[in-house]
C-alpha cells in the first residue's frame, strides 16, 4: 500500500488523514484486511462468542500504513479459542497462551486471538500480572493509547471507538484512555511506547502524557531488559529515531534505558569551545539515515545504534589542554568498552553488541587516511578490520562528518570517495573480504616440520601479515619467506 505525507510532520510518510465518517473508516479498514478475519468472526459469533479486530492493525489500516500481522479479542477464555479454531486454522502455537493469546495462520495469513484482558504491574515486580476481563470496552480502556484503543467487531463490522481514538489518530495525537498515571502505573513500558510510537508515527505526546511520562519515568527500572529492548529497537527503526531519542533524554527516560546519551550534553564554557557531543550524535544519526536510504540500504539497527553511541566514551575522556584545547583521546576505545556494557544490559544479540562496539571502536580509523598517503596494505587492513561491517563504516564515517566548513566536508567527501575507489579495485583484485595467508595451517606444519600448536598460529599470524602488506604471493615466494621467518624465530624442522 502506498503512502502518502501527513501536512506538518516533517520527516515521516504517514498517508492521508482518515475521515471521521465511521462507516467509510470501517470501508476502509476492511479494504486492507484478509476476508479470513470475517469469516472467523461468523465461526465465533455461531459458537456465541464476541471477536474485534483490535488495536495496532486498526491503527494503521485507517492510517493507510500497510497491515501484516493481525490482532483479534475476544470474551473466550484461551482453551476455548483452540477449540473454536480446530480445524479451521493450518497452524496454531501457543506459546502466549500464559498470557491469554493463541497464535494461529489461515492461509499464509497470522492472525493472534486474545482473551480480553488487563494487565498490572505490583511495585516491585518484573512481570506483569494479567487478569481476564468480559466485555470489549473493558478491554479497549486498558491499551496503551487511544489511537490503539480501536476496534471492530465481527462479523457485524460495528466500529468500537470509545475514547476518541479516530480524533487523536487525525490530530497526530497520542492520548491514554484513562488518566496517563493509570495507565503507566499499570503497565511502565507504556511510556517507551509513546516515544516509539512519537518517532514511528510522527506524533506528539499530549501534554498530561508527557508530565506522567516525565514524573513516572523511574518506574521503567521494574520492566525487563528485554520488554525495554524491544520498544528500544521498534524506535530506532522507525522514520524519525532522533525524536524518540530528543523525547526521552527531554522527558528523563533516557538514564533508565541508555544513561549514557544525556550524558553526552556536555557543558561548554568560554574558555572552553568544543562541539555539543550531544547534538553532534544526532546529527550523525541523522546523517546515517539519509545515506542509508541513498544507498539502498534498509533501516540498520546496528548502524543507527553505532552512529547514536559512537561518541559516548568523550565524557569519560575529555581533558583540557593549553590554550583551551579539548580532547578525547582513546574515546573510541573507551566507547567500545561502553557501548558493549550497555547492549549486552539490554540483552541485545550477542551480534548486534559485538558489531555495533566494532563499529564504535573503528570510527575514527579513517582520519588517519590524510589526502590518501596509505599504502594499499593499510587499505587492506582497514578493509580486512571492518569485515562484514565495510559498508556500515562507510556510512557512519561519512556520517561523522558534521562540520560547518564546506572547504572541509568537501575534502574528507572526496578522501572518503578514494578510499572506497582503492577499496574496490583491491577487492576486485584480491577478495578483501577473505584474505587468508598464502600458507594455510596444514601447509605451515608441513614446510616447517612441526606438530598442531601455539606456534602454528604464530606463523600463521606472520603469514597474514605478510599478505596483508604485499599482497598475493607466489607459493614458491611464501615458502621462502616463512623458512626465513622460521629461522629467525629459531625454528627448525627439528622442533
Amino acid at each position: 500500500m502506498s503512502n502518502t505525507a501527513l501536512p506538518g510532520r516533517t520527516g515521516q510518510t504517514p498517508p492521508a488523514e482518515p475521515t471521521a465518517d465511521r462507516r467509510e473508516a470501517v470501508a476502509r479498514l476492511f479494504s486492507t484486511v484478509d476476508e479470513s478475519v470475517a469469516e472467523l468472526g461468523e465461526r465465533f459469533a455461531a459458537a456465541g462468542y464476541e471477536l474485534a479486530l483490535v488495536g495496532g492493525p486498526v491503527r494503521d489500516a485507517l492510517l493507510g500504513r500497510e497491515v501484516h500481522d493481525l490482532d483479534l479479542t475476544t470474551d473466550a477464555v484461551p482453551q476455548r479459542i483452540l477449540e473454536l479454531v480446530d480445524g479451521w486454522a493450518d497452524a496454531v502455537w501457543t506459546v502466549g497462551i500464559d498470557f491469554g493469546t493463541v497464535g494461529l495462520r489461515r492461509k499464509g495469513v497470522q492472525l493472534e486471538v486474545t482473551t480480553y484482558r488487563s494487565e498490572s504491574y505490583s511495585p516491585k515486580s518484573r512481570k506483569p500480572e494479567v487478569d481476564y476481563g468480559t466485555s470489549l470496552d473493558e478491554d479497549l480502556v486498558r491499551r496503551d493509547f487511544t489511537v490503539n484503543a480501536m476496534a471492530v467487531r465481527l462479523p457485524s463490522r460495528e466500529f468500537a471507538d470509545p475514547f476518541g481514538g479516530l480524533d487523536d489518530l487525525r490530530a497526530g495525537r497520542l492520548r491514554t484512555p484513562g488518566l496517563p498515571e493509570d495507565s503507566f502505573s499499570d503497565d511502565p513500558l507504556r511510556i517507551m511506547r509513546g516515544v516509539r510510537f512519537a518517532a514511528q508515527l510522527g506524533f506528539e505526546l499530549a501534554p498530561e502524557v508527557r508530565e506522567a511520562a516525565s514524573a513516572m519515568a523511574d518506574r521503567l527500572k521494574i520492566v525487563s531488559a528485554e520488554r525495554i529492548r524491544d520498544e528500544l529497537t521498534k524506535l530506532m527503526v522507525s522514520p524519525a529515531p532522533r525524536l524518540g531519542v530528543e523525547l526521552m533524554v527531554d522527558l528523563g527516560i533516557a538514564p533508565y534505558v541508555l544513561p549514557e546519551v544525556p550524558k553526552m550534553r556536555l557543558e561548554i564554557d568560554e574558555h572552553h569551545r568544543h562541539k555539543d557531543v550531544y547534538e553532534h550524535s544526532l546529527t550523525v544519526l541523522d546523517q546515517a539515515i539519509d545515506l542509508e536510504r541513498s544507498r539502498g540500504m534498509e533501516p540498520d539497527l546496528v548502524l543507527r545504534l553505532a552512529a547514536l553511541m559512537h561518541d559516548v566514551g568523550k565524557p569519560k575522556t575529555r581533558a583540557f589542554e593549553s590554550g583551551g584545547r579539548v580532547t578525547f583521546h582513546h574515546h573510541e576505545v573507551v566507547g567500545a568498552s561502553m557501548s558493549k556494557s550497555r547492549l549486552s544490559a539490554l540483552r541485545f544479540p550477542k551480534d548486534v553488541v559485538n558489531d555495533v562496539s566494532t563499529l564504535v571502536a573503528l570510527h575514527l580509523r579513517f582520519h588517519g587516511y590524510g589526502k590518501g598517503e596509505w599504502t594499499d596494505s593499510a587499505v587492506r587492513r582497514y578493509a580486512r578490520d571492518a569485515g562484514h561491517l565495510l559498508e556500515r563504516l562507510h556510512v557512519l564515517t561519512r556520517a561523522d562528518c558534521t562540520t560547518r566548513n564546506r572547504r572541509k566536508a568537501a575534502a574528507l567527501a572526496r578522501a572518503y570517495d578514494d578510499i572506497e575507489r582503492r577499496i574496490g579495485r583491491l577487492a576486485e583484485e584480491e577478495e578483501l573480504n577473505s584474505i587468508r595467508p598464502d600458507l594455510d595451517g596444514n601447509e605451515i606444519q608441513r614446510i616447517l616440520g612441526i606438530k598442531p600448536g601455539p606456534l602454528v598460529g604464530k606463523a600463521y599470524r606472520y603469514m597474514l601479515e605478510l599478505r596483508l602488506e604485499n599482497g598475493p604471493m607466489e607459493k614458491e615466494a611464501a615458502e621462502a619467506a616463512l623458512r626465513d621467518w622460521a629461522r629467525e624465530q629459531g625454528i627448525g624442522e627439528e622442533s
